[in-house]
Protein backbone atom coordinates (compact mmCIF):
# COMPACT_ATOMS: atom_id res chain seq x y z
CA UNK A 1 0.00 0.00 0.00
CA UNK A 2 1.51 3.41 -0.95
CA UNK A 3 2.04 5.90 1.96
CA UNK A 4 -1.02 8.35 0.87
CA UNK A 5 -3.63 5.46 0.36
CA UNK A 6 -4.01 5.41 4.36
CA UNK A 7 -4.73 8.89 3.82
CA UNK A 8 -7.81 10.14 3.05
CA UNK A 9 -8.06 13.97 1.24
CA UNK A 10 -12.39 14.06 0.94
CA UNK A 11 -14.55 12.35 2.81
CA UNK A 12 -18.19 12.56 2.22
CA UNK A 13 -20.25 11.65 5.78
CA UNK A 14 -24.29 11.22 4.95
CA UNK A 15 -25.26 13.52 2.09
CA UNK A 16 -28.49 14.31 1.75
CA UNK A 17 -30.23 16.03 -1.47
CA UNK A 18 -33.56 16.61 -2.14
CA UNK A 19 -35.64 18.77 -5.12
CA UNK A 20 -38.92 19.26 -4.15
CA UNK A 21 -40.38 15.37 -3.15
CA UNK A 22 -37.41 13.87 -5.24
CA UNK A 23 -34.62 12.25 -3.63
CA UNK A 24 -31.54 13.31 -5.67
CA UNK A 25 -29.27 12.25 -3.40
CA UNK A 26 -29.44 9.40 -0.67
CA UNK A 27 -27.16 9.19 2.36
CA UNK A 28 -23.90 8.93 0.35
CA UNK A 29 -20.79 7.94 2.46
CA UNK A 30 -17.37 7.42 0.94
CA UNK A 31 -13.88 8.74 0.77
CA UNK A 32 -11.07 9.70 -1.21
CA UNK A 33 -7.41 9.58 -1.53
CA UNK A 34 -4.69 12.12 -2.77
CA UNK A 35 -3.60 11.39 -5.93
CA UNK A 36 -6.43 8.88 -7.10
CA UNK A 37 -8.14 8.54 -10.21
CA UNK A 38 -12.11 8.10 -8.86
CA UNK A 39 -15.04 7.78 -11.50
CA UNK A 40 -18.62 8.35 -10.70
CA UNK A 41 -20.45 5.84 -12.76
CA UNK A 42 -24.24 5.96 -13.48
CA UNK A 43 -27.52 6.38 -16.19
CA UNK A 44 -28.37 9.51 -16.51
CA UNK A 45 -30.38 11.12 -13.71
CA UNK A 46 -28.20 9.49 -11.03
CA UNK A 47 -27.41 11.81 -8.65
CA UNK A 48 -23.60 12.20 -10.10
CA UNK A 49 -23.34 14.98 -11.07
CA UNK A 50 -25.47 16.79 -8.35
CA UNK A 51 -22.87 14.70 -6.11
CA UNK A 52 -19.76 16.59 -8.12
CA UNK A 53 -21.11 19.57 -7.72
CA UNK A 54 -22.04 19.44 -3.56
CA UNK A 55 -18.21 18.71 -3.46
CA UNK A 56 -17.04 21.16 -6.22
CA UNK A 57 -19.88 23.84 -3.84
CA UNK A 58 -21.67 24.82 -7.02
CA UNK A 59 -24.59 22.96 -4.70
CA UNK A 60 -25.84 22.79 -0.81
CA UNK A 61 -26.61 19.60 0.31
CA UNK A 62 -30.03 19.51 2.48
CA UNK A 63 -27.74 17.24 5.55
CA UNK A 64 -24.24 15.42 6.23
CA UNK A 65 -20.97 16.57 5.54
CA UNK A 66 -17.81 17.14 3.10
CA UNK A 67 -14.49 17.30 4.68
CA UNK A 68 -10.96 18.19 2.95
CA UNK A 69 -7.95 17.41 5.26
CA UNK A 70 -10.06 16.50 8.20
CA UNK A 71 -12.41 19.90 7.63
CA UNK A 72 -15.94 20.67 7.25
CA UNK A 73 -16.12 22.62 3.69
CA UNK A 74 -19.70 22.52 3.45
CA UNK A 75 -19.92 26.80 3.94
CA UNK A 76 -16.42 27.58 1.82
CA UNK A 77 -17.67 29.36 -1.35
CA UNK A 78 -16.42 27.10 -4.69
CA UNK A 79 -13.77 30.30 -4.97
CA UNK A 80 -11.98 29.35 -1.94
CA UNK A 81 -11.76 25.34 -1.98
CA UNK A 82 -8.61 24.31 -3.16
CA UNK A 83 -10.89 22.47 -5.84
CA UNK A 84 -11.53 23.08 -9.75
CA UNK A 85 -13.92 22.01 -12.27
CA UNK A 86 -13.69 20.95 -15.96
CA UNK A 87 -17.37 21.16 -17.36
CA UNK A 88 -18.74 19.17 -20.25
CA UNK A 89 -18.92 22.65 -22.40
CA UNK A 90 -15.35 23.15 -21.09
CA UNK A 91 -16.85 27.04 -21.18
CA UNK A 92 -13.90 28.86 -22.87
CA UNK A 93 -13.98 32.26 -22.86
CA UNK A 94 -14.40 33.16 -26.55
CA UNK A 95 -12.62 36.61 -26.88
CA UNK A 96 -9.77 35.11 -25.17
CA UNK A 97 -7.13 33.16 -26.74
CA UNK A 98 -5.19 30.25 -25.66
CA UNK A 99 -2.52 31.69 -23.59
CA UNK A 100 -5.06 34.69 -22.16
CA UNK A 101 -7.63 31.65 -21.31
CA UNK A 102 -4.82 29.77 -19.80
CA UNK A 103 -3.71 32.60 -17.80
CA UNK A 104 -6.78 33.56 -16.69
CA UNK A 105 -6.86 32.59 -12.64
CA UNK A 106 -3.56 33.88 -12.21
CA UNK A 107 -4.27 37.37 -13.61
CA UNK A 108 -7.41 36.95 -11.12
CA UNK A 109 -4.88 36.85 -8.66
CA UNK A 110 -2.87 39.48 -9.47
CA UNK A 111 0.71 37.44 -10.76
CA UNK A 112 3.13 39.19 -12.73
CA UNK A 113 3.71 38.54 -16.51
CA UNK A 114 6.80 37.64 -15.23
CA UNK A 115 5.48 34.85 -12.90
CA UNK A 116 2.47 34.15 -15.52
CA UNK A 117 4.10 33.20 -18.58
CA UNK A 118 6.56 30.30 -17.97
CA UNK A 119 3.62 28.52 -15.64
CA UNK A 120 1.53 28.98 -18.86
CA UNK A 121 4.31 27.66 -20.78
CA UNK A 122 4.64 24.73 -18.80
CA UNK A 123 1.04 23.79 -18.47
CA UNK A 124 0.65 24.00 -22.70
CA UNK A 125 3.89 21.26 -22.88
CA UNK A 126 2.01 19.08 -20.18
CA UNK A 127 -1.18 18.96 -22.23
CA UNK A 128 0.98 19.08 -25.58
CA UNK A 129 0.09 22.45 -26.79
CA UNK A 130 2.95 24.21 -27.08
CA UNK A 131 3.40 27.12 -29.62
CA UNK A 132 -0.33 27.21 -29.73
CA UNK A 133 -0.20 30.46 -27.46
CA UNK A 134 -1.94 32.56 -29.87
CA UNK A 135 -4.64 30.56 -31.54
CA UNK A 136 -8.10 31.71 -31.07
CA UNK A 137 -10.43 28.75 -28.78
CA UNK A 138 -12.75 29.07 -31.37
CA UNK A 139 -10.60 27.51 -34.31
CA UNK A 140 -9.96 24.65 -31.72
CA UNK A 141 -10.77 21.48 -32.30
CA UNK A 142 -13.01 19.43 -29.43
CA UNK A 143 -9.99 17.81 -28.22
CA UNK A 144 -7.63 20.64 -28.08
CA UNK A 145 -10.60 22.56 -26.06
CA UNK A 146 -10.64 20.48 -23.46
CA UNK A 147 -6.90 20.52 -23.08
CA UNK A 148 -6.82 24.52 -22.90
CA UNK A 149 -9.80 23.99 -19.84
CA UNK A 150 -7.86 21.29 -18.70
CA UNK A 151 -5.12 23.50 -18.48
CA UNK A 152 -7.04 26.39 -17.17
CA UNK A 153 -8.16 24.66 -13.98
CA UNK A 154 -4.66 22.83 -13.55
CA UNK A 155 -2.50 26.25 -13.87
CA UNK A 156 -3.73 27.03 -10.21
CA UNK A 157 -2.44 23.52 -8.73
CA UNK A 158 -5.82 22.68 -7.08
CA UNK A 159 -5.69 19.41 -5.08
CA UNK A 160 -8.47 18.01 -6.63
CA UNK A 161 -9.92 18.29 -9.83
CA UNK A 162 -13.69 17.40 -10.91
CA UNK A 163 -14.44 16.92 -14.15
CA UNK A 164 -17.80 16.48 -15.53
CA UNK A 165 -18.58 14.13 -18.50
CA UNK A 166 -15.60 16.29 -20.52
CA UNK A 167 -15.49 13.58 -23.03
CA UNK A 168 -19.54 13.68 -24.20
CA UNK A 169 -18.56 15.67 -27.16
CA UNK A 170 -15.94 14.27 -28.82
CA UNK A 171 -16.19 11.37 -31.44
CA UNK A 172 -15.11 8.01 -30.50
CA UNK A 173 -11.23 7.44 -31.46
CA UNK A 174 -10.45 10.87 -30.16
CA UNK A 175 -12.63 9.96 -27.13
CA UNK A 176 -10.66 7.23 -26.56
CA UNK A 177 -7.13 8.44 -26.75
CA UNK A 178 -8.04 11.77 -24.58
CA UNK A 179 -9.02 8.65 -22.21
CA UNK A 180 -4.99 7.91 -21.80
CA UNK A 181 -4.28 11.53 -21.64
CA UNK A 182 -6.56 12.18 -18.60
CA UNK A 183 -4.64 9.34 -17.11
CA UNK A 184 -1.13 10.03 -18.10
CA UNK A 185 -2.17 13.37 -17.16
CA UNK A 186 -2.83 12.60 -13.28
CA UNK A 187 -0.52 10.33 -12.85
CA UNK A 188 2.21 13.21 -13.98
CA UNK A 189 0.81 16.05 -11.89
CA UNK A 190 -0.24 13.97 -8.86
CA UNK A 191 -3.36 15.84 -8.64
CA UNK A 192 -6.67 13.88 -7.37
CA UNK A 193 -9.60 13.54 -10.36
CA UNK A 194 -13.09 13.02 -9.94
CA UNK A 195 -14.51 12.02 -12.41
CA UNK A 196 -18.20 11.79 -13.70
CA UNK A 197 -19.36 9.46 -16.67
CA UNK A 198 -22.41 7.78 -17.79
CA UNK A 199 -19.66 5.45 -20.04
CA UNK A 200 -18.38 2.31 -18.25
CA UNK A 201 -15.22 1.93 -20.84
CA UNK A 202 -14.10 5.36 -19.40
CA UNK A 203 -14.31 4.22 -16.35
CA UNK A 204 -13.35 1.05 -16.50
CA UNK A 205 -10.19 2.60 -18.60
CA UNK A 206 -8.77 5.43 -16.57
CA UNK A 207 -9.91 4.69 -13.39
CA UNK A 208 -8.45 3.69 -9.88
CA UNK A 209 -11.79 3.42 -8.19
CA UNK A 210 -14.80 3.57 -9.53
CA UNK A 211 -18.22 4.17 -7.36
CA UNK A 212 -21.36 2.97 -9.39
CA UNK A 213 -24.96 4.78 -8.62
CA UNK A 214 -28.11 4.35 -9.49
CA UNK A 215 -31.44 6.11 -8.32
CA UNK A 216 -29.25 8.19 -5.97
CA UNK A 217 -27.42 5.58 -4.27
CA UNK A 218 -24.25 3.82 -4.36
CA UNK A 219 -24.23 0.48 -5.31
CA UNK A 220 -20.73 -0.69 -5.09
CA UNK A 221 -17.44 0.75 -4.67
CA UNK A 222 -14.25 -0.74 -5.80
CA UNK A 223 -11.21 -1.30 -8.80
CA UNK A 224 -12.20 -1.51 -12.15
CA UNK A 225 -11.03 -5.48 -11.83
CA UNK A 226 -13.14 -5.91 -8.59
CA UNK A 227 -15.92 -4.47 -10.22
CA UNK A 228 -15.82 -6.86 -13.26
CA UNK A 229 -15.14 -9.81 -11.52
CA UNK A 230 -17.10 -9.62 -8.42
CA UNK A 231 -20.00 -7.43 -8.87
CA UNK A 232 -21.78 -6.95 -5.70
CA UNK A 233 -25.24 -6.85 -7.18
CA UNK A 234 -27.71 -7.51 -10.87
CA UNK A 235 -27.40 -3.74 -11.28
CA UNK A 236 -23.32 -3.11 -11.12
CA UNK A 237 -23.24 -6.90 -12.88
CA UNK A 238 -25.24 -5.46 -15.29
CA UNK A 239 -23.88 -1.96 -15.64
CA UNK A 240 -20.52 -2.87 -15.73
CA UNK A 241 -19.68 -4.85 -19.29
CA UNK A 242 -22.43 -7.72 -20.15
CA UNK A 243 -23.35 -10.27 -18.07
CA UNK A 244 -25.70 -13.21 -17.87
CA UNK A 245 -27.37 -12.71 -14.62
CA UNK A 246 -29.69 -16.64 -14.46
CA UNK A 247 -31.89 -18.00 -11.18
CA UNK A 248 -30.42 -21.03 -9.68
CA UNK A 249 -30.41 -22.62 -6.55
CA UNK A 250 -26.94 -23.11 -4.27
CA UNK A 251 -26.77 -27.24 -3.88
CA UNK A 252 -23.95 -26.58 -1.39
CA UNK A 253 -20.73 -25.34 -1.17
CA UNK A 254 -18.93 -24.74 -4.30
CA UNK A 255 -22.16 -26.67 -6.19
CA UNK A 256 -24.80 -24.52 -7.96
CA UNK A 257 -27.89 -26.00 -10.01
CA UNK A 258 -28.91 -23.88 -13.25
CA UNK A 259 -31.66 -25.05 -14.92
CA UNK A 260 -31.77 -28.24 -13.51
CA UNK A 261 -28.20 -28.76 -14.08
CA UNK A 262 -24.89 -28.67 -11.28
CA UNK A 263 -21.88 -26.33 -11.93
CA UNK A 264 -19.75 -26.45 -10.19
CA UNK A 265 -18.18 -22.74 -8.89
CA UNK A 266 -16.14 -21.31 -5.91
CA UNK A 267 -18.38 -19.53 -3.80
CA UNK A 268 -19.19 -20.78 -0.34
CA UNK A 269 -21.51 -19.47 2.31
CA UNK A 270 -24.59 -20.31 1.46
CA UNK A 271 -27.58 -22.60 2.56
CA UNK A 272 -28.32 -25.34 1.24
CA UNK A 273 -31.03 -25.06 -1.26
CA UNK A 274 -31.23 -21.46 -1.27
CA UNK A 275 -32.56 -19.38 -4.30
CA UNK A 276 -29.62 -16.83 -6.16
CA UNK A 277 -28.29 -15.48 -8.62
CA UNK A 278 -25.69 -16.70 -10.94
CA UNK A 279 -23.24 -14.42 -13.04
CA UNK A 280 -21.69 -15.40 -15.66
CA UNK A 281 -19.84 -13.17 -18.21
CA UNK A 282 -20.27 -14.31 -21.65
CA UNK A 283 -16.48 -14.35 -23.15
CA UNK A 284 -16.18 -16.96 -20.10
CA UNK A 285 -18.81 -19.10 -22.06
CA UNK A 286 -16.93 -21.97 -23.83
CA UNK A 287 -18.66 -23.67 -26.95
CA UNK A 288 -18.54 -27.08 -27.30
CA UNK A 289 -20.65 -30.02 -29.48
CA UNK A 290 -23.95 -30.75 -28.73
CA UNK A 291 -23.90 -32.83 -25.11
CA UNK A 292 -20.17 -32.01 -24.34
CA UNK A 293 -20.83 -29.42 -22.30
CA UNK A 294 -23.40 -29.03 -19.39
CA UNK A 295 -26.01 -27.56 -20.90
CA UNK A 296 -27.29 -28.36 -24.53
CA UNK A 297 -29.08 -25.10 -26.48
CA UNK A 298 -29.70 -23.52 -29.65
CA UNK A 299 -28.12 -20.80 -31.28
CA UNK A 300 -31.24 -18.06 -32.05
CA UNK A 301 -28.59 -14.92 -33.66
CA UNK A 302 -25.04 -13.93 -34.40
CA UNK A 303 -23.72 -10.43 -34.83
CA UNK A 304 -20.40 -9.78 -35.71
CA UNK A 305 -18.27 -6.75 -33.90
CA UNK A 306 -15.15 -6.75 -34.87
CA UNK A 307 -13.02 -8.86 -32.40
CA UNK A 308 -15.60 -11.36 -31.80
CA UNK A 309 -18.80 -12.58 -32.44
CA UNK A 310 -21.70 -11.85 -29.83
CA UNK A 311 -24.15 -15.05 -30.38
CA UNK A 312 -27.37 -15.44 -28.46
CA UNK A 313 -28.25 -19.11 -27.47
CA UNK A 314 -31.45 -20.05 -26.27
CA UNK A 315 -31.69 -23.10 -23.96
CA UNK A 316 -34.92 -24.16 -21.82
CA UNK A 317 -36.34 -20.73 -20.12
CA UNK A 318 -33.34 -18.69 -20.58
CA UNK A 319 -31.20 -17.01 -23.59
CA UNK A 320 -27.41 -16.83 -22.91
CA UNK A 321 -25.33 -14.07 -24.25
CA UNK A 322 -22.00 -15.65 -25.47
CA UNK A 323 -18.78 -13.87 -27.24
CA UNK A 324 -16.61 -15.67 -29.28
CA UNK A 325 -14.43 -15.63 -32.02
CA UNK A 326 -15.93 -18.58 -33.11
CA UNK A 327 -18.25 -18.15 -36.64
CA UNK A 328 -21.93 -19.82 -36.05
CA UNK A 329 -25.22 -20.13 -37.59
CA UNK A 330 -28.49 -19.52 -36.33
CA UNK A 331 -30.39 -22.75 -35.82
CA UNK A 332 -26.71 -24.70 -34.61
CA UNK A 333 -26.87 -26.89 -31.81
CA UNK A 334 -23.81 -26.29 -29.61
CA UNK A 335 -23.17 -26.72 -26.13
CA UNK A 336 -21.75 -25.30 -23.65
CA UNK A 337 -19.14 -24.78 -20.92
CA UNK A 338 -17.97 -22.37 -17.67
CA UNK A 339 -14.88 -22.29 -15.67
CA UNK A 340 -15.68 -23.04 -12.01
CA UNK A 341 -13.92 -19.44 -11.48
CA UNK A 342 -15.83 -17.75 -13.47
CA UNK A 343 -18.60 -18.15 -12.10
CA UNK A 344 -19.90 -15.72 -9.47
CA UNK A 345 -22.88 -16.25 -7.35
CA UNK A 346 -25.41 -13.46 -5.75
CA UNK A 347 -27.98 -13.43 -2.94
CA UNK A 348 -31.14 -13.57 -4.87
CA UNK A 349 -31.92 -9.92 -2.97
CA UNK A 350 -29.54 -8.25 -4.42
CA UNK A 351 -30.99 -8.17 -7.84
CA UNK A 352 -33.35 -5.13 -6.46
CA UNK A 353 -30.85 -3.90 -3.56
CA UNK A 354 -29.23 -0.79 -3.27
CA UNK A 355 -26.86 -0.02 -0.81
Amino acid sequence: MKDNESKKIIVINDLIKTYGDKTIIDNINFHIHPNEFLTILGPSGCGKTTLLRMIGGFETPDSGDILFDGKSIIKTPPNKRPINTVFQKYALFPHLNVYDNVAFGLKIQKKSKDEIEPLVAEMLRMVNLQGQEQRDVNSLSGGEQQRVAIARALINHPRVLLLDEPLGALDLKLRKNMQLELKSLQKKTGVTFIYVTHDQEEAMTMSDTIIIMNHGRIQQIGSPVDIYNEPRNAFAADFIGESNIIDSIMVKDCLVKIQGVDFQCVDKGFHEKEDVLTVIRPEDIEILKPGEGLLDGTVESVTFLGMHYETIMSSGENQWLIQTTRKLEPGDKISIWVDPDNIHIMKKERRHEII
